[in-house]
C-alpha cells in the first residue's frame, strides 16, 4: 500500500494555491476544492459510474437493488483507495471500477462500466464539475463583483476625471464613466461564460465514439446515452470519438481568460491611479497592514497587484488548450497531463474575484485629486472642442492652426481662449459660438459629453440583462 499522510502540513505543497492562496480563507478553498481538488475529479466520477447503472436499473437491465449497491459503493470508495489501486493497475479508470467492485456482490458487479469507456467516465465527469462550479461558485461570485463596480459607476458618474490615452492627460471623463467601461465588459463575458458552461458536453459511446459495445445490447444507444446524462444535468457531444470533442471545452476557458482579463484589467488601472504622483483612488489598508519591510510610510497596492500577476499565471494556459485540440485519429493520450492542471486557471479566477469584490466595495476615491489632477492641464484641455468649432465654422486648417496656439500657449504660460482673443484672424470665430460652446471653452470641466448618462445606460442595461437587484 502506498502510505497517505492524512495529517500533511499545508506548507509541505507544492502548488502556491494549495498553501500561500488556501491559508487566508479556508473556508472558500474547501468549497473550491469540492469542484477542482483531485478527490474532486474522483468523486465525479464515482459519480457518473453510479448513474450509468441507474439508468441500466430503470430500464431493468439489471434490478435497483444492484443500483443501490453500486450506488453505496461508489459514496464509500476513497480516493487514497483509488490511488492505491492505481499503482497496481497503472490505469486510473480501471482502479476507480475495481475499487467499486470489490465493494459489491458478484451480481451487480458485471453492470459497473457497462461497455462504457475510460474517457465516457472521464471527459462526462470534468465537463459536469466545471459545469457545476460555474453554476455554484463562479458566476455568483462574477455577480457579486458586476453589483461592486455598478456601485461605483452609479456613485461616480459626476465625478470629473481627466481621461488618458497614452499614458497622457487627453479629455475629461468621469471615474463612473472609466468604470462603467469594465461593467459593460464584464457583463458580455459573464453571459458568454454562462453559455459555456452550459454547453459543455459528455459522452457515452464508447471506445471510438461509434457506440460499438453498447450496440450489442440496445437498439438506441443513443437514447440512452442522453437518459444516462439527463441524471446528470448534461446534454451528449453531437459526435465524439473516444473523447468528446474539444470545442466545448475550449470555448469555456476562453469565457474563463477573458473575465480573468478583464478584472486584471481593471486591477492594473486602479494599481495605476493609485501612484504616489496620481493618488486618485487607494485601496483599503488594514490597522496593522505593512506596505514594506524597510519603508514604513508604505501603502502599496497588493490585491491589484496580485490580481494581474494570477492572470499573467494562468492566461497562458489558452495556448495548452489549444495544442489539445489535436488528438490523433480517435485519441491519444498527449492531452492525458495537460488537461489535469487546467483546475488551477479555473481556481485562479475565483481566488481572484473573492480577493478583488471586498477591496472594490472599500476602494478609497480622492475626489479632489482627480479635480487637482484634472487642472493641472486644464488649460489645453480645450483644444479639441476648439479646433472642431473652428472647422465647424470654416477655418481651412482648423487643427494646425490650434495646434501652432497650444505651443505659443505653453511657451507664453497664457490659456488658449485667451491667446485666441488676441489674434485677429481668429477673433471672429468666437462671434460664432453659441453660449454653450463658449461655456464649454471657458470651463473645460464641463467638456464631459454625455460620460455621466452613458454610464447610467450601461448600469441600467446589465442590471436588467443579468437580473440584478436594485442599487
Amino acid at each position: 500500500m502506498i502510505g497517505w499522510d492524512h495529517d500533511k502540513n499545508t506548507f509541505d505543497n507544492i502548488s502556491p494555491l494549495d498553501h500561500r492562496y488556501s491559508v487566508n480563507d479556508p473556508e472558500f478553498y474547501e468549497t473550491i476544492s469540492g469542484y477542482l481538488s483531485e478527490s474532486a475529479v474522483l468523486n465525479y466520477q464515482l459519480k457518473v459510474e453510479e448513474i450509468l447503472v441507474k439508468v441500466l436499473a430503470q430500464r431493468g437491465i439489471c434490478s435497483k437493488a444492484v443500483y443501490k449497491e453500486v450506488q453505496q459503493a461508489c459514496e464509500e470508495v476513497l480516493p487514497e483507495e483509488i490511488y492505491d489501486e492505481e499503482a497496481r493497475t497503472r490505469h486510473n479508470i480501471r482502479a476507480l471500477v475495481n475499487c467499486i467492485r470489490r465493494r459489491i456482490s458478484d451480481e451487480a458487479k458485471p453492470f459497473v462500466h457497462w461497455t462504457a469507456t475510460s474517457y465516457d467516465i472521464v471527459d462526462t465527469a470534468n465537463s459536469l464539475r466545471y459545469k457545476k462550479f460555474v453554476e455554484d461558485v463562479l458566476y455568483p461570485l462574477l455577480v457579486e463583483l458586476q453589483q461592486e463596480l455598478i456601485k461605483i459607476a452609479r456613485r461616480e458618474k459626476n465625478t470629473l476625471q481627466i481621461g488618458r490615452t497614452h499614458g497622457q492627460h487627453a479629455e475629461p471623463v468621469t471615474f463612473g464613466f472609466a468604470v462603467a467601461e469594465y461593467v459593460d465588459r464584464l457583463g458580455h463575458q459573464m453571459l458568454k461564460l454562462k453559455k459555456a458552461a452550459s454547453e459543455l458536453r459528455g459522452k457515452l459511446s464508447g471506445a471510438v465514439g461509434a457506440y460499438n459495445a453498447v450496440s450489442l445490447f440496445l437498439d438506441d444507444p443513443e437514447v440512452f446515452e442522453k437518459e444516462v446524462l439527463n441524471e446528470l444535468g448534461l446534454k451528449p457531444a453531437p459526435i465524439s470519438t473516444q473523447i468528446v470533442e474539444p470545442e466545448f471545452m475550449l470555448d469555456y476557458m476562453h469565457s474563463i481568460n477573458a473575465c480573468f482579463g478583464i478584472i486584471a484589467n481593471f486591477s492594473d488601472d486602479m494599481r495605476h491611479l493609485q501612484r504616489s504622483e496620481i493618488n486618485e483612488v487607494g485601496e483599503y489598508f488594514a490597522e496593522e497592514q505593512v506596505g514594506s519591510s524597510t519603508m514604513p510610510h508604505k501603502r502599496n497596492p497588493i490585491n491589484y497587484e496580485n490580481i494581474k500577476s494570477m492572470w499573467k499565471a494562468f492566461m497562458p494556459q489558452m495556448f495548452t488548450l489549444y495544442m489539445d485540440q489535436i488528438s490523433e485519429h480517435q485519441r491519444d493520450l498527449t492531452n492525458s497531463a495537460s488537461s489535469r492542471f487546467f483546475p488551477c486557471a479555473v481556481a485562479g479566477l475565483a481566488l481572484s474575484l473573492k480577493r478583488l469584490i471586498p477591496v472594490c466595495s472599500r476602494l478609497g476615491i480622492d475626489r479632489e485629486q482627480m479635480k487637482k489632477n484634472f487642472e493641472l492641464n486644464s488649460q489645453f484641455i480645450i483644444a479639441e472642442p476648439l479646433y472642431i468649432l473652428l472647422a465647424s465654422m470654416g477655418h481651412p486648417d482648423a487643427h494646425e492652426e490650434v495646434r501652432r496656439l497650444t505651443l505659443e500657449a505653453q511657451e507664453s504660460e497664457s490659456d488658449l481662449l485667451t491667446l485666441m482673443k488676441r489674434k485677429d484672424n481668429l477673433r471672429k470665430y468666437l462671434e460664432g459660438l453659441s453660449d454653450e460652446q463658449e461655456q464649454i471653452l471657458k470651463n473645460p470641466e464641463k467638456y464631459t459629453g454625455i460620460a455621466s448618462k452613458k454610464t447610467e445606460q450601461v448600469c441600467e442595461l446589465w442590471q436588467k440583462k443579468l437580473g440584478l437587484k436594485s442599487l
